[in-house]
Order: structure tokens, then sequence, then C-alpha cells
């Protein structure tokens, strides 16, 4: 198996937990606090990273590029995914985020050059259908289209942007030091914002391992192998990956959530895992991204 694509399987692995982790925290912590609180652990950590490797500093244009990454990452995707799992269940969230690797490869060709060919947006596409109709009819699971899945799309977009931009510029730091200088840069907004909404009033055991787990796997280790496989396969191949999530992510929010998962999510679901198969088929089988070059 290419490296590429081993590095991203074990990147979605660790984030197959992060939507029923922040579930949890975010029953017993501020959502603000749980979004901005794990990116200042996080940095805390990459801080120590960066110095026990003694990496170089970017340069002007990469700091630039790391502000998006950093938009993306570190703050849109936690915050409005920490928003949207106090009304909304991580089972009905597994699915929306779906639409994350159709999201992925449109800023993969405006952000880092990639041009997919005609088979893979189709079969990319073919899933994001079946998310939108998923959506559209309330997934069988709770509610119907609401302000929580308006969070979950913006989460979407500016995670995909996060993803592209951080893929391309893992080819020129590493995977490793990307997120570590994107958390580096954010802290002069994680701080203040995680110690002015900190409340551990309603914190409980679990409350506390699951924003754990957020952030030192969802927020920080996780995208040591994430970003390492867009830059080696390619930020649009890679991207696909992630339409595998929502069936892990349903598998945690049954056995640890005890949340209910209708035949509606089940069957999105194994469309979307159909979708990344043949994604990965196509794009084995056409010019690889990874030659590409980064936006400047």
């Amino acid at each position: 198996m290419p490296a590429g694509v081993t590095l991203g399987a074990l990147g979605v692995l660790g984030f197959s937990f992060s939507l029923p982790a922040t579930r949890l925290a975010v029953a017993g912590l501020d959502p603000w606090f749980v979004a901005f609180g794990r990116a200042f652990v996080a940095g805390v950590l990459a801080i120590g990273y960066l110095a026990l490797s003694r990496a170089p500093r970017p340069t002007v244009t990469q700091v630039r590029r790391l502000v998006v990454v950093a938009l993306g990452i570190v703050i849109g995707f936690p915050l409005f995914t920490s928003l949207a799992l106090t009304t909304q269940t991580s089972a009905h969230g597994a699915v929306v985020i779906a639409v994350l690797p159709m999201s992925t490869a449109i800023w993969a060709v405006l952000r880092a050059s990639e041009r997919p060919p005609v088979a893979f947006w189709l079969s990319s596409g073919a899933g994001l259908l079946a998310v939108l109709a998923f959506v559209a009819t309330g997934g069988g699971l709770s509610g119907s289209l609401g302000v929580a899945d308006l969070y979950l799309v913006v989460a979407v977009v500016l995670c995909g942007l996060g993803y592209a931009e951080g893929g391309a510029l893992s080819r020129e730091l590493g995977g490793a030091r990307t997120v570590c200088w994107a958390l580096v840069v954010s802290l002069p907004a994680t701080v203040p914002i995680s110690l002015w909404t900190a409340d551990f009033s309603r914190a409980t055991g679990v409350v506390w391992l699951s924003f754990g787990y957020v952030s030192l796997i969802s927020m920080f280790l996780g995208f040591f192998a994430w970003y390492a496989g867009l830059a080696a396969g390619g930020v649009a191949k890679i991207g696909q990956i992630q339409l595998a999530q929502p069936v892990l992510t349903l598998l945690w929010s049954a056995v640890v959530l005890g949340e209910p998962v209708g035949w509606p999510a089940l069957a999105t679901a194994a469309v979307v895992l159909v979708c990344v198969v043949l994604t990965q088929r196509n794009r084995a089988t056409s010019p690889t991204a990874a030659t590409a070059q980064p936006v400047r």
C-alpha cells in the first residue's frame, strides 16, 4: 500500500472519534472552550515539538499560508463542530461531515494546483449527493435541516481549505511541522478565548478524557499522519479517504454514546465508502497530484 494512503488512513482513524469525543466534551464544557482550549493545549505541545526538533522558522510567505491553515483546522472546524454538537448527535454530524472530501478536492484545485480527472469528480460527486440527500430528509436521526447543519457546512468548507493548504505546505515544511506552526500562530487567539470561556463546574472525568482526546489526537498527533499523507499522495486523492470516516464515526457513536443509527445513515455511509474506493482507483490510473506545485 502506498505510503500516502497508509498515512492518510491512520489520520482518518484518529479523526473518526473526534465527533463523539467532542459531543462528550461539550456536555460539560463550553463549546467555545472545547474548540479553542484543545488548540491551546495542542499549541503548547507544538512549541515543545518544534523546539526539540530544532525546526527552522517559516518564511513570511509560509506564515501567511499557515494563517490560512489555522483558520481551517485550528479555529474553523473545531469551533463550528463544537457549536453544532451541542444540539445535534455525533452520528448525524458524521454523515454531514462526509461532504468534507469534496470540499478538500475543490480547495486542492484552487489552492494546491491539482487537476483530478473527470472519473474522480463523478465518484466524489456521488458521495456528495448521497450526503445531501441524507441531510435533506433529516437523516432518519433527529430533525431536519437546521442551524446545527449550517454550522457543520461552514466547518466543512473551512476544514477543506485548511486540509488543502496544509497538505500543499507540508511538501515544504513536513506534515508535523506544518500543523505545529499552524497551532503556534493561532496561540494569540486560542489562549485568551480559552481563558475567557473556561468553566469547569460541570466537567466530569469522562468530559476531561474526551477533551484530552480532541486535544492530543484530533488537534495534534492525527495531523502528523494526515498532512504527511496529503503531501505524499496528493491532497485531492488522499482527501477522499475521509469518505470512510462516517462509517467509523457511526460505529463509535452507537457503541460509545448509544446514539440511534437508522438505515438512512447506514445506507449513506455504505455509498460514500464505495465512492472512496472508486476515487482511489480513478486517481491511481491518472497523473498523481503529488507532483503538482503548491500555490505560492
